[in-house]
């Protein structure tokens, strides 16, 4: 299968290299401002017979990006963020165009995989009230927003999944947990790529799930998972939904 890069920074240059082992022919790659791109803008020419176009810019440019590779046609795998403002319009071109496009702001394999795990391990420690949940994250000392946006997901998860648990706290937690709240804690330094945990604990024990990332590659690996998956779809999806379908 053919695909084209849109965007040829650290993750466009990631993905380029494991697509080859994962059975998939780069054939464009586009960036205006990268010197080893072989495009600058996106159009039927510089897509050169593509399938899918895997995306990952800045998020000025992501809406007119998505446009163009809609307006040709083509399937798209959207890992850019900022334009969720203009979701019904954009799932409106989707179907326009009679082409598939799934989108996440963490296409990781095993990040998504983690989320399944926790919101099945919610489900079962919903059951036992002596089980208190927390949970922690911790990342690199560049990384600009925090909590992270894997660490609001799972909160979210754990919401959903224990009815004893009604809000979610990230702030600077210097104070007990409220009744109903889980605490978040996020920490930043050094070089660490990616580090999240989920804890059930009781007066006797505990439990820990963790996931950690060790660098991009996972990222690009569930990337070209996905381009794989969407050359086979129509419609708008968003990766968790990809994994239902995947592990139905």
């Amino acid at each position: 299968m053919k695909i084209a890069l849109v965007g040829y920074g650290q993750m466009g240059q990631m993905i380029d290299n494991l697509a080859a082992p994962a059975g998939l022919e780069v054939v464009s790659r586009i960036d205006p401002f990268s010197k080893l791109a072989q495009a600058k803008e996106i159009n039927e020419t510089t897509l050169n017979g593509a399938e899918v176009a895997i995306c990952f810019t800045s998020p000025e440019a992501a809406l007119e990006n998505i446009k163009a590779v809609l307006g040709a046609k083509r399937h798209l795998v959207m890992g850019t963020t900022g334009w969720l403002e203009h979701k019904d319009q954009v799932a409106a071109l989707v179907a326009q165009a009679g082409v598939g496009m799934v989108y996440s702001s963490n296409f990781s394999l095993g990040v998504n995989l983690f989320f399944q795990i926790v919101a099945q391990a919610a489900k079962i420690m919903n059951r036992f009230e002596m089980y208190d949940t927390l949970a922690l994250e911790a990342h690199h000392k560049l990384k600009k927003d925090s909590p992270s946006g894997t660490a609001l997901t799972l909160g979210q998860l754990l919401l959903e999944n224990l009815d004893g648990k009604t809000k979610l706290a990230t702030e600077r937690l210097d104070r007990r947990p409220e009744p109903g709240e889980i605490h978040f804690a996020s920490v930043r330094g050094g070089s660490i790529p990616g580090t999240h945990s989920v804890l059930f604990d009781s007066e006797f024990d505990t439990i820990e799930l963790t996931h950690r990332a060790r660098n991009r590659g996972g990222f690009a690996t569930g990337v070209l998972l996905a381009a794989k998956w969407i050359a086979g779809q129509k419609g708008f999806y968003t990766e968790k939904e990809m994994m239902a379908h995947l592990l139905a």
